[in-house]
């Protein structure tokens, strides 16, 4: 199993971005513990990214953030990554009813993007399309 840097054991730069994830989550997730157990400096990234992407209002609220997070991490097969952005989908807002919709949608284009790379199909529908129509 992975070292991660306990709350207890955490000084300096990493003790104080556990504070500030901690008022952001309620919480030091483990993620972020194992980061900072390699380098608080990566940490430090990889908290500014989170703050900048998933905590900042911007054209996305934060229910469809993390829906589309737990999409990305059951795509790429993270079982401790989608769990905790369906976890926190549902403390967005989210319902059961969403969450498992979007499990279908990820379910049905997982299985049209394997018909189409296999068959090689051309695209046909573009941006372009939209400009075209206005």
């Amino acid at each position: 199993m992975t070292k991660m840097l306990s709350e207890e054991d955490a000084t300096g730069k990493a003790k104080k971005i556990y504070e500030e994830i901690k008022e952001a989550f309620g919480m030091v997730p483990n993620l972020f513990k194992a980061q900072a157990a390699v380098d608080p400096d990566w940490l430090e990234q990889n908290w500014n990214r989170e703050k900048k992407i998933m905590l900042s209002q911007d054209a996305l609220d934060r229910k469809t953030k993390e829906l589309i997070a737990m999409a990305v991490s059951l795509v790429k097969n993270c079982d401790y990554c989608s769990l905790a952005h369906e976890t926190m989908a549902l403390m967005a807002g989210a319902t059961e009813k969403e969450i498992n919709e979007t499990k279908k949608v990820i379910e049905l284009f997982s299985s049209f993007t394997a018909i189409a790379d296999s068959l090689h199909v051309p695209c046909d529908i573009t941006p372009e399309m939209k400009k075209e129509k206005s």
